[in-house]
């Protein structure tokens, strides 16, 4: 076992790694990205742990991530051997899109830990409440893309899986003791499901994201839009989050304010002081076309998408009538009513209208937990 962690950056380094951590029948994994910082959020570390000792692969580094790749999808592929994981649904999505591995079990420990009632179910107070571990918080918005890496940010990444195999035992525990070993099981096999199904297609028009502007007339919309996406060439050419070159408050502000001169842009509220001159005469470009254009070239806040229809009343009805089984079972197992039934799920439900157990288990957002658990008390409520 080793005391500290090792850090990874070569060949040799992940040779000796699949050496050591071939056989274990259980491994820790997280992932660190920069996405606070860089305009990729792309993996920056992956760490694992096993018995006891920690492992810090730095997939940034020259020649290591195709190599990394094929060690975790052996490691993490092989069904027969669990990867740990806290509130791993991004982690799953980082690995398989970024380093094409395919994690083929999982035990999440933060999913465990909703399903025994607890409320606080981040890493940090899990630890401290079963192994009275505390984590440090210096690196919680490190840029994980920079390096070189200190030795304590290298510890700082460890200790996210060093203590995971410990607290999956406690929480393990408890499941079993409440018969709820199955529950977590199901849960964490759709994460996996969710984590290998294709990005959808459809991007979020990133308007939609500025509530602010729902209320803009359209020349501030088009305005708005040519900001946004002068916001976005930036951001990618400087590889920088897009809130670092300029908040939406800020772009907000100088569409409303509508500059003509970069001191007149810098004075507006929010807005960088300082930066590239050349960068900010391409916004207030963006901002003088958008003045220009004709009535009709003009754009409005966008419409709702894939919004659903709205209940009838008589569903109105059946989704009371659901929520009060789902609250009652919430109450009695202890849990939050969202763990036992989402309220989508209810709505689901009062839409579909199933009339048995069967046509329950087809309905594609239930559990067969959920179905064993309250079946027929839905069935008689619907």
């Amino acid at each position: 076992m080793r005391t500290d962690p090792a850090y990874i950056d070569n060949r040799e380094g992940l040779a000796e790694l699949a050496h050591l951590v071939g056989d274990a029948g259980e491994v820790a994994v997280d992932c660190e990205a920069a996405g606070y910082h860089r305009y990729s959020d792309r993996a920056c570390l992956v760490q694992i742990a096993t018995g006891g000792s920690a492992f810090v692969i730095d997939v940034l580094a020259e020649g290591t991530a195709e190599m990394a790749g094929k060690l975790l999808g052996r490691l993490l592929g092989d069904p027969g051997r669990r990867t740990l994981m806290h509130g791993g649904s991004f982690d799953l999505r980082l690995l398989r899109r970024d380093l094409g591995v395919m994690v083929g079990h999982v035990f999440d420990t933060q999913v465990a830990a909703s399903f025994l009632g607890e409320t606080a179910t981040g890493l940090q107070a899990l630890l401290e409440r079963h192994l009275d571990v505390v984590l440090g918080k210096k690196y919680q918005r490190a840029d994980w893309a920079a390096r070189p890496l200190t030795g304590e940010m290298i510890e700082y990444a460890a200790a996210d899986v060093l203590h995971l195999e410990r607290l999956a035992e406690r929480l393990e525990e408890r499941l079993a003791g409440l018969g709820r070993t199955a529950w977590v099981e199901e849960e964490c096999s759709r994460m996996l499901l969710a984590a290998s199904e294709p990005p959808a297609e459809a991007e979020v028009d990133p308007i939609s994201r500025i509530r602010a502007a729902k209320k803009f007339a359209p020349r501030e919309v088009t305005a708005l839009r040519r900001a946004v996406a002068w916001r976005d060439r930036v951001a990618r050419s400087r590889d920088r989050a897009p809130f670092r070159v300029a908040t939406d408050a800020a772009l907000i502000e100088a569409v409303l304010a509508s500059p003509t001169t970069v001191h007149e842009l810098r004075g507006v509220r929010g807005f960088p002081r300082r930066g590239s001159p050349s960068e900010a005469r391409a916004l207030l470009g963006e901002l003088a076309a958008a003045r220009r254009l004709p009535e009709r070239s003009l754009e409005s806040y966008p419409a709702p998408t894939g919004r659903e229809r709205r209940l009838t009343p008589e569903e109105k009805a059946v989704l009371a009538r659901l929520s009060a089984v789902r609250n009652e079972a919430a109450t009695r197992l202890g849990l939050e009513r969202g763990r036992v039934m989402p309220n989508q799920v209810l709505r689901a439900l009062a839409r579909l209208a199933p009339s048995s157990l069967s046509e329950l288990r087809d309905v594609p957002e239930l559990r067969r937990w959920q179905v064993a658990l309250l079946g027929r008390e839905l069935l008689a409520a619907l």
